[in-house]
């Protein structure tokens, strides 16, 4: 008599064994798995059991990279169908004729499969779907693929129509992966846009399954990018590849992602995701997809070749190493070698024609950043800054052209006039000394005056010889203001000291000169401005030492330079001010005097004059036609606005840096005024520009090489906007990014912390609660060094409940615990008593789970212990709140105190509510009546305190008390009281007589009738 029992035993654990596996990542230790679960099943006797064993090995085949091994066992439960139809039950029947259709699309995937026999195979499929009774629509399907594979237009149109107009039926693929198909086929059919339509309810998440929206997103990139709709293309980059990532059987969609890589300036990227595939270079399983990831791998080699780059390692098939350009040829052969074996199937060169076009396809997008970052670099450089054209060589006769050039911007004070003098040292030095006959003294002098501007801190001697040339081309103001400018030099590479005693001369004989008349305005003004940036700089390094309020003689002094430049500045405006509407070069002179007024303000801790002062300065520059020299002092103003609280005027400030400097700024200043620009729009709750923002920034960062500095933050701040959009995958792309160069000696804990946080939430929007808790408890033990605990135990908290969702039960408690011993600490009897009530919820499921086990073991069964537990619990629980409440009303006056109170009233309540339902749930199935009354009697003491408790919150609370209500009165018509029962109902009847229509309502309306129907009173 045992032994059925024994082998239905086995067959029950087999199947739980199956399930288990199919749960385990797609790839071979799942696939060997199947193979070994078939043997046991093949040991049970029992036909089922073999034909579900079948049908798994089949499935774990199927989404993997070894389909070509599901034929076998597809023949061999055809041939049991055939044999014994009874063995089958209806799940398994319709198993088998569903698997058909993968059949089929596994057929065209190997080119060694006569096309002969593919067509005999769709004959058979419509034969046997004829005699099940199924609609003809999935082998409509399955004749428009097979058409389309081999290039029959005219058939695969005719298929395709009679496709879309069978009767979708059990056979029938889902709705999100016959829309990936149709659309496939409008965009391989050149009609882009309505791919995209026909994509919209998958990629909206109206229709999903096992592989959609994966597919769906993948496809729709490359029609995005041809569009022109670059900002959806990227977050179907970042949302799609978060799925495709683990999938080992959507090599084609993961090939697609790199693709779009390529084409959009993400070469890097491209690079990565290789190098985290590397069996896709080499599986076998199915060539199709192989041969079109070698395409792709083809057209990024190529790429990066054409780039220059063709002797950079790459990540290719293992066993050597390999350079981009091997890598470009060896992809190209095999991919072109693959096409040919399906085209010699086929009878046609459709194949090798489409694979052609993918290699060579170019660039859509010249720059699209992703707001990742790329660990494997290329090498490609940054969007170039325009520059002065360099000679060709020999280029004597082009000298005075190039002269001509410089000197009218250096006369405009143009940032590329340095490059432009840099211009005609080169074609001078190119004409072999033909140029120097060209040259006047004041030519050489300008020349040499602008190399020097060129090396900064390192132009000292140059400015000397400049200022001698000067002089040789009787210019003495001019000679006076090189000199300044190589004072100025000195400063810079810290000889503050020297560089005061140098310009003290050139000073005190420029003024004098100026005097006479023997100097213009622009000489002086040039000459000023150099010495108040002298004094200005020994200010920021008497700040940088002492602190802006340093002490005793380190205050004494930074005092004394702040009165020095103030005095220089003020000097400088009077001169160059009132000449400022008649020379260019004088009126951002007297600009830059503001400016200098205004940092000097703002070192001395007056922000609003500061703010006015630099205000007034750009807007001196901007309307001098010099708006680049505004950049700087722009992106200070917008520091001094957020300062002030002024997030209009800070928006202002920051928009008008990167229009004015984006010409000419280095890549890091892009960085900083973007990511500035995206703090102050996030502020103001504008998540959408802040993201467009901080995307700009963490591009700008990488192009700098600040990768793990500035760029790191700038994903940090972006993930962060993300989220507040709801973009849980595309947040979590970038956050993972990010975190893998956060730093606490860099960017602080704080931000690691914050990271982690946001990185949980995305995950459990996405079902990743095991990661979720991960990160959360990760950002717990850094919180816990923080001498405020709030925050941890918050983390705390929401690691339990993750746990708890991932079914992680012993550690969810544990979690539940920690928090609950840390909000008892900080005295918040809110969070203390949800962590209780969670965890008496949590001893109940776990009695649940292992009921079955604990059932016949010696003493109390281990179930009556899980309530005991949780009841426990959940009278600590209502303890708890109790003492908060009567603490709260102890306390004098209203106001905050009230609120504070009646808070925890509702706490009290919810609790109540929640006892209740734990003691009506946790009757045993074999109680005896006096035992079931006695629980149901107590759980109605708890609804009856709930419903009180909700009453005295007054309307704010009426969805809650009607809930408790009806709880209340669903116990009453178990203990066989129909009049208090419908009593009950007709209460919340009553309550809601006047209210709105909202889903609330509309629900319990619904569920007091049905309780009135029940207790006999309507």
């Amino acid at each position: 008599m045992s032994e059925p029992v024994d082998r239905d035993r086995d067959f029950d654990a087999l199947r739980r064994a199956m399930q288990d596996n199919y749960e385990q990542p797609e790839g071979p230790a799942r696939n060997a798995r199947a193979e070994q679960l078939l043997t046991e099943a093949e040991k049970l006797h029992i036909p089922l059991a073999v034909i579900e064993a079948l049908g798994h090995q089949l499935k774990v085949y199927n989404y993997s990279s070894e389909k070509d091994r599901m034929f076998v066992p597809f023949a061999r439960l055809l041939r049991m169908w055939d044999e014994r139809p009874e063995d089958f039950d209806a799940y398994e029947t319709h198993s088998l004729h569903w698997v058909f259709k993968w059949v089929s699309a596994g057929m065209l995937g190997q080119p060694h499969i006569p096309l002969a026999s593919i067509e005999k195979w769709l004959g058979e499929m419509e034969h046997r779907y004829r005699l099940a009774g199924h609609s003809e629509r999935a082998v409509r399907a399955a004749e428009f693929t097979v058409a389309r594979e081999v290039g029959d237009l005219a058939r695969a149109e005719r298929a395709y129509a009679a496709w879309l107009a069978a009767d979708r039926d059990a056979m029938a693929d889902c709705h999100a992966c016959e829309l990936h198909d149709q659309g496939g086929w409008r965009a391989e059919r050149g009609a882009d846009a309505e791919a995209l339509d026909l994509w919209r309810p998958v990629l909206e998440g109206e229709y999903s399954c096992a592989h959609e929206p994966h597919a769906v997103l993948a496809s729709s990139l490359l029609p995005l990018l041809r569009l022109g709709r670059t900002e959806e293309a990227r977050a179907h980059h970042l949302r799609g590849f978060r799925l495709v990532r683990p999938m080992e059987s959507m090599r084609g969609a993961y090939a697609d992602h790199v693709e779009f890589c390529v084409l959009s300036g993400n070469e890097a990227r491209a690079l990565e995701l290789l190098s985290e595939r590397p069996a896709y270079f080499t599986d076998s399983g199915e060539p199709r997809s192989r041969m079109d990831f070698l395409a792709v791998v083809a057209l990024l080699a190529d790429r990066l070749t054409s780039l220059g780059l063709g002797a950079q390692a790459v990540p290719g098939p293992a066993g050597r190493t390999w350079t981009a350009a091997e890598l470009a040829s060896h992809a190209r052969v095999e991919a072109l070698s693959l096409a040919g074996r399906f085209d010699a199937r086929n009878g046609t060169t459709r194949v090798s024609e489409r694979i052609r076009r993918r290699m060579d396809r170019q660039p859509l997008v010249e720059r699209l950043p992703l707001g990742v970052r790329a660990a494997v670099r290329t090498g490609v450089p940054a969007a170039p800054v325009p520059s002065a054209p360099a000679p060709a060589a020999g280029a004597g006769p082009e000298v005075p052209a190039l002269l001509a050039e410089a000197r009218r911007l250096s006369a405009s004070l143009h940032p590329e006039s340095v490059a432009a003098w840099a211009a005609v040292a080169g074609a001078v030095e190119d004409s072999e000394g033909a140029g120097d006959r060209e040259l006047t003294p004041r030519d050489r002098a300008e020349m040499t005056d602008h190399e020097a501007m060129g090396l900064g801190p390192q132009g000292t001697e140059l400015f000397a010889r400049a200022a001698a040339l000067y002089e040789d081309a009787g210019d003495p103001g001019e000679a006076l203001a090189a000199r300044a400018r190589g004072a100025y030099a000195l400063a810079l590479s810290g000889r503050g000291e020297e560089a005061l005693d140098a310009v003290s001369e050139p000073y005190e004989r420029v003024l004098s000169l100026f005097a006479e008349g023997a100097t213009g305005l622009a000489q002086a003004a040039s000459v000023l401005v150099g010495r108040a940036r002298i004094l200005l700089q020994r200010v920021h390094e008497a700040a940088a030492t002492n602190g802006v309020n340093g002490s005793s003689g380190g205050g004494s002094k930074a005092s004394a330079a702040r009165t020095a430049a103030g005095t220089a500045a003020r000097e400088l405006l009077a001169l160059a001010g009132p000449g400022a509407e008649d020379d260019l070069l004088v009126a951002s002179r007297a600009a830059e005097a503001r400016a200098m007024l205004g940092e000097l303000a703002a070192l001395s801790g007056d922000a609003e004059k500061a703010a006015e002062l630099l205000t007034a300065a750009s807007e001196a520059f901007v309307a001098a036609g010099v708006p680049w020299f505004a950049v700087e002092y722009e992106a200070r103003l917008t520091g001094l606005a957020r300062q002030l609280g002024d997030a209009e005027a800070a928006e202002r400030a920051a928009r008008a840096a990167l229009e004015h400097g984006a010409p000419f700024m280095e890549a890091a200043g892009h960085a900083q005024l973007h990511l500035q620009l995206a703090e102050i729009l996030g502020a103001t709750g504008r998540f959408g520009p802040a993201a467009d923002h901080a995307l700009e920034a963490s591009h700008w960062a990488d192009e700098a090489g600040e990768s793990g500095t500035l760029g790191a933050w700038a994903r940090h701040q972006l993930g962060g906007y993300l989220l507040r959009q709801e973009r849980w995958a595309e947040a979590a792309e970038v956050l993972e990014s990010a975190l893998a160069e956060l730093s606490a000696d860099t960017h602080g804990d704080e931000a690691i912390v914050q990271t982690r946080w946001w990185l949980g939430d995305c995950l459990t929007e996405l079902g990743g609660h095991r990661e979720a808790a991960e990160h959360w408890l990760r950002a717990a033990d850094i919180a816990r060094r923080w001498p405020e605990q709030q925050d941890h135990a918050t983390l705390a908290h929401l690691a339990a409940e993750a746990l708890g969702h991932a079914g992680q039960l012993p550690e969810a408690e544990l979690a539940y615990e920690r928090a609950g011993d840390l909000w008892a600490t900080l005295g918040n009897v809110h969070g203390l008593v949800r962590s209780l009530r969670a965890r008496a919820w949590l001893a109940v499921r776990g009695r649940d789970d292992e009921a079955p086990e604990a059932a016949g073991d010696a003493g109390a069964p281990e179930s009556d212990a899980g309530v005991g537990a949780a009841r426990e619990l959940m009278g600590l629980a209502v303890g708890a709140c109790e003492a908060g409440v009567a603490a709260a009303g102890s306390v004098p006056g209203g106001g905050s105190g009230e609120a504070a109170r009646e808070s925890l009233v509702a706490e009290l309540a919810h609790t109540h509510r929640q006892f209740g339902d734990l003691v009506a749930r946790s009757v045993p199935e074999d109680a005896a009546d006096d035992a079931i009354r006695a629980l149901f009697e107590e759980a109605l003491g708890h609804f009856a305190s709930a419903v009180s408790g909700f009453l005295s919150l007054g309307e704010g609370a009426v969805h809650d008390w009607t809930g408790a209500l009806l709880a209340a009165g669903w116990i009453e018509a178990d203990l066989d009281r129909p009049e208090a029962a419908a009593e009950r109902a007709r209460t919340v009847l009553d309550a809601y007589a006047h209210a709105g229509s909202d889903e609330v309502v509309a629900a319990r309306l619904a569920e007091a009738e049905r309780l009135l129907r029940a207790a006999g009173g309507g």
